[in-house]
Protein backbone atom coordinates (compact mmCIF):
# COMPACT_ATOMS: atom_id res chain seq x y z
CA UNK A 1 0.00 0.00 0.00
CA UNK A 2 2.68 3.10 0.82
CA UNK A 3 5.38 2.40 -1.64
CA UNK A 4 7.41 4.87 -0.39
CA UNK A 5 8.69 5.16 3.01
CA UNK A 6 8.28 8.59 3.44
CA UNK A 7 4.74 8.81 3.81
CA UNK A 8 4.61 6.72 7.16
CA UNK A 9 4.55 8.71 10.33
CA UNK A 10 7.80 8.18 11.51
CA UNK A 11 7.81 9.66 15.73
CA UNK A 12 10.14 8.42 18.58
CA UNK A 13 9.00 7.60 21.51
CA UNK A 14 9.71 8.54 24.71
CA UNK A 15 8.62 6.97 28.29
CA UNK A 16 8.54 8.79 30.95
CA UNK A 17 6.69 7.81 34.59
CA UNK A 18 4.20 5.49 33.47
CA UNK A 19 3.19 7.31 29.97
CA UNK A 20 4.14 6.89 26.63
CA UNK A 21 4.65 9.69 24.37
CA UNK A 22 5.46 10.33 20.63
CA UNK A 23 7.23 13.09 18.99
CA UNK A 24 8.23 13.99 15.86
CA UNK A 25 11.63 13.22 14.16
CA UNK A 26 14.03 16.05 13.98
CA UNK A 27 14.26 15.61 10.34
CA UNK A 28 10.31 16.03 9.85
CA UNK A 29 10.46 19.10 12.23
CA UNK A 30 13.32 20.46 9.78
CA UNK A 31 11.61 19.25 6.86
CA UNK A 32 8.40 21.48 8.19
CA UNK A 33 11.21 25.16 8.91
CA UNK A 34 12.50 24.27 5.57
CA UNK A 35 9.27 24.71 3.81
CA UNK A 36 7.94 27.46 5.89
CA UNK A 37 11.31 29.20 5.20
CA UNK A 38 10.70 28.88 1.24
CA UNK A 39 6.85 29.96 1.61
CA UNK A 40 8.11 33.21 3.78
CA UNK A 41 10.99 33.95 1.48
CA UNK A 42 11.30 37.62 1.15
CA UNK A 43 11.89 37.47 -2.33
CA UNK A 44 8.84 35.72 -2.68
CA UNK A 45 6.50 37.06 -5.25
CA UNK A 46 2.56 36.89 -4.73
CA UNK A 47 -0.10 38.64 -2.43
CA UNK A 48 0.33 38.53 1.72
CA UNK A 49 -2.99 36.52 1.47
CA UNK A 50 -1.68 33.89 -1.24
CA UNK A 51 1.57 33.27 1.56
CA UNK A 52 -0.90 32.86 4.17
CA UNK A 53 -2.90 30.50 2.68
CA UNK A 54 -0.37 28.49 1.15
CA UNK A 55 1.19 28.57 4.98
CA UNK A 56 -2.17 27.63 6.26
CA UNK A 57 -2.26 24.61 3.64
CA UNK A 58 1.25 23.71 5.07
CA UNK A 59 0.77 23.86 8.60
CA UNK A 60 -2.79 22.39 8.65
CA UNK A 61 -1.83 19.18 7.25
CA UNK A 62 1.69 19.08 9.23
CA UNK A 63 -0.46 19.15 12.08
CA UNK A 64 -2.88 17.00 11.24
CA UNK A 65 -0.56 14.32 10.14
CA UNK A 66 2.08 14.81 13.14
CA UNK A 67 -1.23 15.79 15.89
CA UNK A 68 -0.94 12.94 18.07
CA UNK A 69 2.55 13.33 19.37
CA UNK A 70 3.54 15.80 22.33
CA UNK A 71 4.88 18.99 20.83
CA UNK A 72 3.45 21.90 22.71
CA UNK A 73 6.77 23.56 23.14
CA UNK A 74 7.72 22.85 19.41
CA UNK A 75 4.92 24.43 17.72
CA UNK A 76 5.14 27.44 20.06
CA UNK A 77 8.86 28.16 18.93
CA UNK A 78 7.35 27.51 15.39
CA UNK A 79 4.90 29.75 15.94
CA UNK A 80 7.05 32.55 17.41
CA UNK A 81 9.40 31.99 14.41
CA UNK A 82 7.03 31.80 11.67
CA UNK A 83 5.28 35.16 12.77
CA UNK A 84 8.58 36.85 12.82
CA UNK A 85 9.24 35.53 9.24
CA UNK A 86 5.99 36.89 8.50
CA UNK A 87 6.73 40.72 9.71
CA UNK A 88 10.18 40.57 7.87
CA UNK A 89 8.11 40.22 5.01
CA UNK A 90 5.62 42.85 5.62
CA UNK A 91 8.67 44.98 6.30
CA UNK A 92 10.29 44.37 3.21
CA UNK A 93 6.90 44.49 0.81
CA UNK A 94 6.77 48.30 2.61
CA UNK A 95 9.99 49.10 0.95
CA UNK A 96 9.71 53.30 0.19
CA UNK A 97 10.37 54.86 3.79
CA UNK A 98 7.30 56.89 3.53
CA UNK A 99 4.72 53.65 3.21
CA UNK A 100 6.72 52.15 6.29
CA UNK A 101 6.01 55.42 8.24
CA UNK A 102 2.04 55.53 6.55
CA UNK A 103 1.99 51.90 7.34
CA UNK A 104 3.20 52.24 11.48
CA UNK A 105 0.86 55.57 12.07
CA UNK A 106 -1.81 53.74 10.47
CA UNK A 107 -1.22 50.63 12.99
CA UNK A 108 -1.49 53.01 15.96
CA UNK A 109 2.15 53.74 16.62
CA UNK A 110 3.40 57.46 17.50
CA UNK A 111 4.96 59.94 15.25
CA UNK A 112 8.35 59.68 16.67
CA UNK A 113 8.66 56.15 17.24
CA UNK A 114 7.28 55.60 13.37
CA UNK A 115 9.93 58.18 12.40
CA UNK A 116 12.83 56.38 13.41
CA UNK A 117 11.65 53.03 12.97
CA UNK A 118 10.77 54.04 9.19
CA UNK A 119 14.45 55.51 8.97
CA UNK A 120 16.34 52.99 10.30
CA UNK A 121 19.46 51.44 8.81
CA UNK A 122 18.75 48.03 10.45
CA UNK A 123 18.01 45.14 8.43
CA UNK A 124 14.55 43.71 8.21
CA UNK A 125 15.51 40.61 10.12
CA UNK A 126 16.12 42.98 13.14
CA UNK A 127 13.66 45.49 12.67
CA UNK A 128 11.31 42.92 12.89
CA UNK A 129 12.09 42.06 16.28
CA UNK A 130 11.34 44.97 17.42
CA UNK A 131 9.37 46.20 20.09
CA UNK A 132 7.43 49.40 17.59
CA UNK A 133 6.78 46.20 14.58
CA UNK A 134 5.29 43.61 17.76
CA UNK A 135 3.02 46.63 18.33
CA UNK A 136 1.83 47.48 14.53
CA UNK A 137 1.34 43.94 13.99
CA UNK A 138 0.60 42.03 17.04
CA UNK A 139 0.21 38.12 16.21
CA UNK A 140 -3.53 39.36 16.68
CA UNK A 141 -3.39 41.63 13.27
CA UNK A 142 -1.32 37.93 11.66
CA UNK A 143 -4.67 35.90 12.69
CA UNK A 144 -7.19 38.25 11.33
CA UNK A 145 -5.38 38.72 7.93
CA UNK A 146 -5.97 34.99 7.49
CA UNK A 147 -2.61 33.22 9.28
CA UNK A 148 -4.11 30.04 11.36
CA UNK A 149 -2.93 29.67 15.23
CA UNK A 150 -0.62 26.51 15.28
CA UNK A 151 -1.48 26.25 18.63
CA UNK A 152 -4.94 26.19 18.46
CA UNK A 153 -5.01 23.70 15.84
CA UNK A 154 -2.48 21.24 17.64
CA UNK A 155 -4.76 21.87 20.82
CA UNK A 156 -7.71 20.75 19.02
CA UNK A 157 -5.95 18.08 16.96
CA UNK A 158 -4.34 16.92 19.99
CA UNK A 159 -7.27 16.46 22.26
CA UNK A 160 -9.36 14.50 19.40
CA UNK A 161 -7.39 11.48 20.20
Amino acid sequence: MWRNSSYILRVSSTKSVGKVGYRPIKSAKKRLKDKLRILTSRKRTGTFREIVKRINQTTVGWINYYGIANMKTFIREIQAWLNHRLRQLIWKRWKLLRTKYAKLRQYGIQHDEAMKTAHSRKGYWRISRSEVLHQAIPNKRLVKWGLKDLSQLYERRYSKD
